[in-house]
């Protein structure tokens, strides 16, 4: 599922403060927006395997 919220994407060199918004583009400065939640996980996640084992145990 993907966010709603999006954020300038360049909005360290154009605004003082994150921009946030709704559209494909940012508001002020009509740039791109992009996605402003991180990835859910990651791929390589080197715990993955034993959180996963632990979320099974406590599910039975």
């Amino acid at each position: 599922m993907k966010s709603d919220i999006r954020i300038c994407a360049a909005w360290e060199d154009e605004h003082d403060r994150p921009v946030y918004t709704l559209g494909e583009t940012c508001p002020a400065c009509d740039g791109p927006a992009v996605n402003s939640a991180p990835a859910p996980f990651d791929p390589a996640d080197p715990y993955g395997e034993y959180r996963r084992r632990a979320r099974r145990r406590a599910e039975e």
